[in-house]
Formats: C-alpha cells, structure tokens, sequence
C-alpha cells in the first residue's frame, strides 16, 4: 500500500524514509522540482532505489497534510462519479416504478370502468357522485409542481429581462471558472491548499455553489430528466461541482477534469443572440463554428495536461512530464494540422490514446471547419461598416440604381468644379457590392465617396449610413428597364421605408412614370414645401420636347442650363467655338442687393446684363401668406423688394455673386465685372439686412425710402397686393418705361372683348386651374383620320407625332407631351394641331389621359410607312417628333433605338413637291404682342423671309428621342462626330435634333443643391403644371374642366418661350452686324422681351454662301456678340390679352381646327417686305386651297 500511493512524477520508497524526508527538509517542493532535483540525488544513491521525492506533496507547516503523502485523486473523481451514476440510477429507478404504477393503475382502470358501466342505471336520475378526495390532493400536487416547472423554465430560457440576465450570468461565470483553471494549471495536478487562505478556491467555490443552483432549475424546468442527465452542460456540472466541495473538505485541490468549463464556450452564439449583437445567418454560423472548435481544443489540451503530469496509474504515476497546459495546447493544435514537429510529444500511455481518436476526430473538424471558418470571414461584407459623421461636413445617402454609367454621371456633376466648394460627403448605399470598374471609380473619389453594402428597405442599414442626419438622401432610378412601373414601384417602397425610419430626411427621388408620382403623396411625411422632390423623367422629358415644338433648339439649351459643363476654348471661328462658349453656362439663383430695391424687374435685367454681366430670367415671390412661387420675366410693373431671390444665368458660381455685392456707391462706374466685390460699406446693408421679413413685398415702405432706389417709384403706399392684383389696380399706368402698346401686357387691367366673352361664357375652354386648354372628352373614333381624310385635310403648321408601340409595350405619358403645347398661354388659334401617327391599340391606351384636350388627332400607321406621313403633309409640319415605347425591351443598348433612327432617316430621305409650297407653315418666328398682321401700317417686328418650300426631307424640323446616348452618331450622316464624343458635345444635340433621357440625371445634384432650379425648369418646360394640379390628376388621372373666372383667366398671364427673327421688322437693323446686347436692351425696353439665346445657322461663319439649314444653340451671348440676319432670338415673351380679339370668332367655332391651322400658319409665316407683293397670290392660293379642305373635328 506504500508503493500504492505514488504521485504524479514519482513512486516506490517506504513511507518512513519519505516522513523523515519531509521533516528533514522542511520544503515545499512542487511536482515538477522533485522530479528533477530531488530524484536526481536519490537516483545517485542506488540504481534500483526508486523515485521516491516525487511523491512528495507541497506542504507548509499550518496546513495539515496527509503525513504520508498520499494522493486523493481518487476521492475527487469518485465524488463525481457518485453524483453521476446515481443520479442516473435514481432517474431509471423512479421511471421503472412509475411505468409499473402506470401498467397496474390501467388493469385496475379497466375494472372500474366495468363496474361503472353496470351501476350506470342507478345513477340514471344525474346525481353526482362526491368527488374523491384524493384526487383532489393528486390534482393540487400536480397544479403546484407544474407552476415550479413553468417559472423554472422562464427563469432559463431567457425569454424575460431576468432570463436573459441569468443566461448571461452564468455564460460569464462559467469562463470565469476557466480563466481560474488557467491560472491554477501553473500549480501541481494535485496540492494541499487551505480554504480560508487561498483566493482562487474561495471564488472557485462561489461559482460552483451558483453553478449548484443553476442545475437545479435546469433539472426542474427538464421535460425529460434521463436526456438532461445525460447533455453536455450537466456532464460538465458533475465532474466540476463535486470536487470543488471535496476540496474544502480535504483541504487540498485537485486540478483533475476542470478544464470541462471549455465546453461551456459552445454556447457562446446563444449569448450573443440573446444580447442580439448576431442577426445574419453568416455571423452565427461563423461563431458558432469557431466556438464549437475552440472548445473542443482547450477541452482535449486539459485532458492531456492531465494525464501527461499525472502519468499512467498502471505505471504507478512514474512515466509522467511536466507540461504546461499552453504547451499542451500548442501540442493538440500540431497535431490537428498534421504538421507534428516532435518539438513536444504525449509519453503517457493514455495521452497517446488519446491522441489517437483525437487525430481522427480533430484532423476531421480541422479540414472541414477551419477551411468553412477562413471562407465565412473572407465573405464579410467589405462595405459592412458604418459611416463615422464628420464634425462641420454634410453628408447625403445616395441609392436605387447604383451602376458605374449612374454614378459617374452624377459625381462628374456633383463634383464639378465650376460649384463652389462642395464640403458634402456622398455615402451610397446598394445591396450588391460593386464591381472593379465602380470600385476604381469610388477609390478615385474617396476624399468624398464611401460605398457601404445593404439595403433602405431594411432600418439597420439606415442607422448604418446615418440617415438621420444626413443632409438628404437621393434615389437614382434605372431608366433602361424594362418595366418602368415596377421600377417607379421600388423607388416608391424605398422612400416609405426612409420616411418610415425617419420622417424629416429630405428626399430627392427619380421617377420614370408621371402617373406614378401621385402614390408619392399618399406617404403622410412626403411634403414637397420642406423640399422633398420626384424628378418625373417622363414629364420633363417630354416636356422638354414640346418646348421645341414651339422653339426648336430649347431642348438643347435647356439642358446645357442644369448640367455643369467645363469651358472648352477653341480658336477657330468654327460653330463648336461659339456654341461651347454658351455650353459652359449654368442656373444659378443668388439674393440681390439692396441696390436693386425700388427698380422694375427689366431695369433690374438690363443693368446685370450691361454691367455685371449677368443674366437674369427669373424672380422668387413670396405673397404675404409667406407661400413662395417664381414668376419668370414679370414685367416692369414688379418692383424688386428686399430678400429678392434672382435666378441667373452665368458661367459659374462666382460670377453671380456680384449681383449680392453690388453697389451703387461703390461700383457705379466701375467697368470691369471682375472688380464687383463685396464693399466696406455693404456690411452695413447686409447686417441691416436681417431686419427684413422674409416676405420681400411687406415692407414696402422702408425699400422705397431707400436711398439706393435710383427710379420713381410708381405706389408710395405699403402694399402686400401681388403682381396680378396689383395691375388691376393701375399699379403700371404710370409707369415711366411703359408704352402704350404694352398696356395690353397686364391681364383684366383693360379688359378686352376675349376676356369679357371668356369670363361670361358658360363654356368651359379651361381646365379648373386656368392653366390648359381644356374641351370636353372625345371618344377616340372622332378623332381617328383615315389617310385619305388626312391627305384631304391638308394639314399646315402643326406637329406630327411619331411613335412606336403595341399593345404590350409601357405607357410613355403622351399627356406629357400634349399638356405644354395646350398651355392657357397660347389664345386657342395659336395651338398648333397635334397629329399622331402610329398603332391604334397602343394610343387608345393613352387615350384617357388625351381626350380633353383639343385639336388632337390620330392617323392609325406606322411612322415607317411614307405614305402615313405624306398623308398628314409632314413637310408641311413645325417639328416631327419621333418617339417610341419599344426602347427598353431589348438588350442590346445599340439596337434600342432602331426604330427611332430608322424612322428618322426615312423622313430625311423624302422628296416632295413643290407645288404647294405657298401652304408651308414654319416655326422660324413670331410677331410681337401689339402688332397686327392683318394692318398694313403695323409690319411684322421680324418680317422673315419665307424660305423655299421643302422639297427633301432634310429640311424638316425633326426630334428624336434616344435611349443610347452613342446611337445619336447615326441619326446624321454628313456630320464628323467621333463615336465617343459625349452627347452635348454631338452635332445633332448642339442643333436640338435629338434629346436623350440622360441629360436629365444632372437634374439630381441641381435639384440638391437648389430646388428652385427644378421648380424653374418644370415652370418652363410643363406649361405650367403645379402640386396643386398634380394632386388634382392623381385623384382622377384627368384634367377637370372648369368656368372662367377672373382667377383663373389672371393664370394665364404668363411668359412663354418664343423665336424672334431679326429679317425684318423694328429689329431688322441690328440683325445685319449689329450686337447683341443692344438687341437685348431693345427688346426688353419696347416689348418686355427677355432675350436669352440665339438659335444660328450652323454655317453662318463662312464666307461664302451654304445651302445646309442646320441652327445649332448659343446661350447667353455676351454683350459685343455680332449677329447676322438669318439668327432666330431665344426670348421670354409676355401674355398679349387683345392678341386673340379678333379671332374670337375663330376661336371655339365648329370649324376650330380648319381655321386654327391656318391661323397657326399665318402666325409663324410671316413674309418679308420684299415678298409683300406676292402676298395677295399666296391669299389666293391659300383661299383655293381651303374650299378643298375637309373639316375634321
């Protein structure tokens, strides 16, 4: 029995030599010490005499110890043992009985239940028996051990507050207990410790007395406590609770299977999933494997540094080695890996079988884990992160359709440099992560670009970008889809999904479809007055495209206005130089300085174009309501207040600035812009400044006392009237600048007899804003023509439509197109007649939004087919416009825009005859507000020549729309453009033959950084269209007629963009080398004209004459700019009252459209002076004509 009790390095020796070795020494030597030093000496004595120092125990003098060094490993693990096989006995033990009470209590049941059926008849009268009092003891016991069960249950499964905290408790107590194995794994396997002295026990202890407790819930709330008994957290329980209280008691520690408390690590993706830091599936899996293999590689490495210190029992514990438990772990992690370098190895018996099952098991987890690991975390998402605000830097979220084509258009003009200083970051947010051409392009801009992976439709990823305090957030829209509904339906989900996570973010968002921004307004936090905006590409591109029905060649300069474009000089006196010149112009919107104050709003143009060189087009209003509109060339009765916001027309930012800083004291004579800047004395006004509301016309007093107002002013009493109710009131009569002539300018100032019959009539002509033309709804069969009825017809001056499409193919919104050509603007015999020539199935679903409007017809054909379009005289036509609803259903880019193309070099390869050139109507120009045609003495201000009627095709005023901006390369065959010049840069753009959608994206950054330039160029382009008559269509998808009133007539005073020909006329003198900006002056001074461009014949420049009639754009020419005579003016005309007095009888008769296509043609032919002799002939031709003509509806 002496040789029995060996420890864990040595053995043998009597128990006498190894007391009196003890108290010789009196050391306290650990395991490993005595294995090496004092066994070395003891071996020197004898060879056969054993390792006997190696038995021997730490001890000290206060601890009572087992004098004979007797190891107690045994007691520990039978403490365990014990616990488990008789817990296990009993758990089986109470299940036999229970099934052999169940077995017995059934065939007794089954005798009762015969002898109820035979007593049944006695209880026939319904007595009821008394209930037995032991069952009623049976269901109390059962109702109370249920309640324990159930609030044990609650209390682990973390479904409550304190669930959750006692989950998390003991989690972190459990690697608690590990972390003091850890350090207790430096001492030996076994030692005498004293409780009361020894820290580490004591905490030791407190853990397991909670682990204690713990178990005790677990096995209450249990359904099944055999399989309980049996899972691993209660194995763990058994062989580390136990020992712990032996240890107490014995007054030594063992460090036997401690090293269990690893297994407890599994449960770490519980953990954290109760604490809901893991949400994605890929982040649990990912824990869960690591925790899963790190716990079963600290479990093994205890096991070995167990048995390896320990040695074999068989071997009387002589074959042990002092590892340590890292070491140990760096040995399991070798052998995993296969690679086994032999630096440290198992000597025991049980360690090296252990090792054995292990390498199976553990090069299996290994192979399959670790490669599963390294593939998890090589998948995280490289833009998971989160956006870090920067302090004094705005921020905006951009998502939807984030492609490589989507955002370097928008950061080429985001980013450009002719904005001032852009101090926002742009974060985008997408749910795919980009490709390498997009990631190269956001590396490019990473100063301000972060790209961050995930989805708006989901709020984490909201709070990951900082939506709620981004400055706004912008949603770019695919307008290549295939099905732009379901594309405007996502972007729609995608902003009630920001609205929802935060209802103040200002929202800018493209949409394809006009009938579609109507679900915008049902989201309650949408609100357009706080500056969210839906920029409608079908509304503005289809608008745009009506605005060069009436002017061709605005399209073009419209869009080079919101674009930002770099200056490029050119030397050569070529048509590019001149047109890049105006390229480079943009909109800008700057408040004015109090020098204007007091000054008509044309005195106010003229001196920032003369002196500051500045175009300004338009003004903000603000009513005394304080609602906000802006009133585009109002005319000299507005007076410019305070606060005023102008919107300019310059090359960049800075320029405009000098309106803000201009002085009268300071920079009267002055003759260099540049040397405009801010004044000593303009800090004074501009501290001044603040005590002005923010309405401009409130006091209106102080402005005129202003001694900065250089002009008489008209209304020395204050006023809060606006403009329209202010010239009913004579607010211009006295006018200094005024003439006579633009008496009629002022709407029901001098009412005329079209406004008295208007106002009286019980017609209605209006839609119920006053801002369309509106007639009665027409079935679509009254306004079909048959080809033969078209050639009959002979249409003149009026539009012809071509569009492709089936009964498949998207909706366009042709009410777009429609609604600025019927603007309340234009008196009824100014409309130009619409024809539409394509498939009868696709435009009778267009139809409902079309049939209130008048002088709409439709040709049932194809535009491919000549005869179709000779029948509706398209050389007789003021534009072609060719569109198509096929685009976006073919993949390939190059072929999106066959048809268009293809339709558009069969109108160009026409031959016609000239025999009826007297009829041709062309758009070329249009008589000023107060003079008559009809007088002799009143000669038209323009007087253009008729030219020669078209006898090819490629004369007729023509405009494509294209889907592949690289396409526009084939819509011209004479021209030199380079396949990869960008589109505005393309002879066909520069002479607004073709627009393409993508011009619009720069509408996005333009709208973000001033919504009143969106507001400007929807006034322009729609016609007039408002929030107010947005929400009226999107309850009934209709135009609503309504009465005339004195209300609604006032909306039709309103400017319009128009053409002024310089041939002949009041201006005939300037256009033969005369300058521009004396035309400009002119004009704004006799006709309260704004002019703003030149539509040029592209060969103009040359020497020599030129037979090609191509115009290209030049906006905003400089003062000096020489003009030539065949130029056409861009300019904003005002609304002439008496214009249409008499025609009103042509107006609304039964033969409208017979008479309002001539009369179109009459307003945009004029003859020269010296083809006044040939009038009377065209008359008499012309009258020939109508008798064969056929009136159609």
């Amino acid at each position: 029995m002496a040789n029995g009790g060996g420890g864990g390095g040595g053995g043998g020796g009597s128990s006498l030599r190894m007391s009196s070795n003890i108290h010789a020494n009196h050391l306290s030597l650990d395991a490993s010490s005595s294995s090496s030093s004092s066994s070395s000496s003891s071996s020197s004595s004898s060879v056969h005499e054993p390792k006997m120092d190696a038995l021997i125990i730490p001890v000290t003098m206060e601890v009572p110890c087992d004098s004979r060094g007797q190891r107690m490993w045994w007691a520990f693990l039978a403490s365990s043992m014990v616990t488990f096989f008789g817990g296990l006995f009993i758990i089986l033990l109470w299940r036999t009985l229970k099934y052999l009470w169940t077995v017995c209590c059934h065939c007794g049941g089954k005798t009762k239940e015969a002898q109820k059926i035979n007593n049944g008849s006695s209880q026939a009268d319904g007595t009821l028996k008394p209930v037995d009092e032991k069952e009623e003891a049976v269901a109390a016991e059962v109702g109370w051990m249920t309640s324990v069960k159930d609030w044990a249950g609650v209390m682990i499964s973390a479904q409550t507050l304190t669930g959750r905290v006692l989950v998390v408790l003991v989690f972190a107590l459990s690697i608690g207990a590990l972390v003091i194995y850890f350090i207790d794994s430096s001492n030996p396997i076994e030692s005498c410790q004293n409780f009361y002295k020894d820290f580490t026990l004591q905490i030791d202890m407190a853990f397991n007395v909670f682990f204690l407790l713990y178990f005790g819930l677990r096995f209450i709330a249990a359904n099944d406590k055999l399989w309980f008994w049996l899972e691993v957290n209660s194995v763990v329980d058994f062989f580390t609770v136990p020992p712990v209280f032996v240890s107490v008691y014995l007054n030594r520690s063992w460090l036997g299977l401690r090293f269990l408390r690893a297994l407890r690590l599994i449960q770490f993706s519980e953990i954290l999933q109760f604490l809901n830091i893991l949400k994605t599936s890929n982040s649990i899996k990912l824990v869960n494997l690591l925790s899963i293999f790190i716990s079963t590689w600290l479990t093994a490495a205890g096991f070995i540094h167990l048995v390896e210190n320990s040695g074999d029992p068989w071997e009387n514990f002589q074959n042990n080695q002092a590892l340590t438990y890292w070491e140990c772990v760096y040995l399991l992690m070798v052998t995993m890996s296969t690679v086994g370098y032999g630096d440290v190895y198992a000597k025991t018996t049980l360690g090296r079988l252990f090792m054995v099952f292990f390498i199976l098991g553990g090069l299996a987890m290994f192979a399959s884990y670790v490669p599963e690991i390294i593939e998890l975390i090589g998948n995280r998402k490289k833009y998971g992160g989160s956006y870090s605000a920067v302090s004094g830097r705005k921020h905006i979220v951009v998502c939807g359709h984030i492609t490589l084509e989507s955002v370097s258009n928008f950061l080429k003009d985001f980013l450009h440099k002719d904005r001032d200083d852009v101090n926002v970051e742009i974060v985008f947010l997408h749910n795919i992560s980009p490709n390498l051409e997009l990631e190269a392009l956001f590396k490019r801009h990473f100063t301000q670009v972060e790209f961050y992976q995930g989805s708006v439709l989901n709020p984490h990823d909201l709070a990951r970008v900082k939506i709620e305090s981004a400055d706004a957030c912008l949603i770019l829209a695919n307008k290549y889809c295939a099905d732009p509904d379901a594309e405007d339906a996502s972007n729609i989900m995608r902003v009630i999904s920001i609205k929802n996570y935060h209802p103040k973010i200002r929202i800018i968002t493209q949409m394809l479809q006009y009938h579609n921004k109507a679900h915008l307004l049902n989201i309650p936090s949408w609100n357009w007055k706080e500056g969210d905006d839906a920029i409608c590409l079908a509304e503005l591109k289809l608008g745009f495209i009506a605005q060069s029905c009436l002017a061709q060649g605005l399209s073009t300069m419209l869009a080079n206005l919101f674009s930002m474009r770099s200056f490029i000089k050119i030397e050569e006196d070529t048509w590019q130089k001149y047109y890049l010149e105006g390229v480079s112009n943009e909109m800008y919107t700057e408040y004015l300085s109090s020098a204007f104050v007091g000054l008509s709003f044309p005195t106010v143009c003229e001196l920032c174009f003369v002196k500051l060189k500045l175009l300004m087009i338009a003004i903000e209003y603000k009513s005394a309501n304080r609602e906000s509109r802006i009133l585009i060339n109002p005319g000299n009765h507005l007076k410019i207040q305070e606060g005023t916001l102008g919107f300019f027309i310059a090359s960049d930012a800075k320029e405009v600035k000098r309106a803000f800083f201009y002085c009268k004291a300071c920079h009267d004579d002055i003759t260099d812009p540049k040397r405009i800047k801010k004044c000593g004395c303009k800090r004074l006004k501009v501290g001044a400044r603040s005590r002005y509301p923010k309405d401009p016309f409130e006091f209106k007093n102080t402005a005129h006392n202003s001694q900065l107002v250089t002009e008489p002013v008209e209304d020395e009493q204050p006023s809060t009237l606006s403009p329209k109710k202010k010239q009913r009131n004579g607010g211009m009569r006295n006018s200094p600048s005024s003439s006579p002539k633009l008496m009629r300018h002022d709407p029901l100032l001098i009412p005329g007899n079209d406004q008295i019959d208007n106002m009286d009539s019980n017609v209605k002509k209006y839609d119920s804003t006053g801002m369309f033309h509106w007639c009665a709804p027409k079935e679509i069969e009254k306004v079909i023509l048959t080809r033969s009825e078209a050639a009959m017809t002979v249409l003149s001056g009026h539009v012809v439509v071509c569009i492709f499409g089936d009964v498949s193919s998207a909706l366009i919104g042709l009410r777009n197109l429609v609604m600025p050509l019927r603007a309340s603007n234009f008196h009824y015999h100014e409309l130009k007649h619409i024809v539409f020539v394509g498939s009868i199935e696709y435009l009778k679903r267009e139809w409902e939004t079309l049939h209130n409007f008048p002088k709409v017809s439709i040709l049932p054909g194809t535009p491919l087919s000549r005869a179709d379009l000779r029948a509706v005289n398209i050389n007789l036509c003021d534009m072609c416009v060719i569109l198509s609803a096929n685009q976006n259903n073919i993949d390939d880019t190059s072929l999106q825009d066959k048809e268009c193309i293809l339709a558009s070099l069969n109108i160009k390869s026409m031959q016609f005859d000239d025999s009826i050139g007297v009829l041709q109507a062309n758009s070329q120009g249009f008589t000023p507000p107060g003079m008559d045609r009809s007088s002799p003495d009143n000669s038209p201000v323009h007087g253009m020549l008729r030219q020669p009627s078209i006898t090819t095709g490629v004369n007729i005023p023509i405009i494509t729309e294209l889907v592949n901006d690289t396409n526009v390369q084939f819509l011209d065959q004479d021209d030199d453009d380079d396949p990869d010049t960008e589109l505005y840069l393309t002879q066909p753009f520069a002479c607004g033959t073709a627009f393409a959608v993508s011009v619009l994206d720069s509408l996005m950054s333009a709208t973000y950084f001033n919504d009143n330039i969106l507001t400007l160029i929807r006034t322009l382009v729609t016609g007039g269209a408002t929030p107010e008559l947005e929400a009226l269509i999107a309850e009934e998808n209709a135009l609503r007629g309504g009465y005339s009133t004195p209300q609604t007539l006032a909306n039709r005073d309103r400017c319009r963009v128009a053409q002024l020909a310089l041939l002949d006329g009041p201006f005939a003198d300037l256009g033969d080398g005369g300058c521009y900006g004396d035309l400009f002056c002119k004009a704004l001074k006799t006709y309260n004209m704004l002019c703003f461009g030149i539509y040029r014949l592209r060969d103009a420049h040359l020497s020599t004459p030129s037979q090609c009639t191509k115009r290209y754009v030049i906006t905003n020419p400089p003062y000096e700019f020489e003009l030539v005579p065949t130029d056409l003016i861009f300019c904003l005309m005002q609304f002439d009252h008496n214009a249409g007095q008499s025609r009103a009888s042509l107006s609304h008769s039964s033969h409208s459209s017979q008479s309002s296509s001539k009369k179109s043609s009459s307003v945009h032919s004029i003859p020269s002076t010296a083809n006044r002799q040939n009038r009377p002939k065209s008359r008499e031709s012309r009258d020939k004509q109508n008798r064969k003509e056929m009136v159609y509806r």
